[in-house]
């Protein structure tokens, strides 16, 4: 079983992560998602169990408990569905096309006047 966690200390690492959850049964796997560019704690992280009713168990156990500053969020994670996600997309600056929002040389809003 596959579960979301957020909500975690920034400080947390996997193995920290992985005997939270092995107190409920043995753990596959527990990952902290890290920022690509820092390598900091994302404060959320990825725990697979190999069992379905003891991953059940610590879901319910460990939602909504303090381990910092604020409560966990713990639930089984969702399957992705659609194509990855990829960096930004809409909103900004809009220059040269109709798409998206934000600032737009083109058509209506705010114009720049130096034309």
């Amino acid at each position: 079983m596959k579960i979301f966690v957020a909500g975690l200390p920034y400080d947390l690492d996997d193995a920290e992560l992985e005997e939270i959850f092995e107190k409920f049964g043995p753990v596959v796997s527990a990952k902290v998602a890290l920022d690509k560019e820092t390598g900091k704690s994302k404060g959320f992280a990825f725990v697979e169990m190999q069992n379905r009713e003891e991953g059940l168990e610590a879901v319910e156990s460990l939602n909504d408990i303090s381990l910092g500053k604020k409560p966990l969020v713990v639930k089984e994670a969702e399957e992705r569905s659609g194509p990855p996600r990829s960096g930004g997309s809409g909103g900004g600056f809009n220059r040269n096309n109709n798409s998206g929002g934000g600032y737009n040389n083109d058509r209506g809003g705010f114009n720049d006047r130096r034309r």
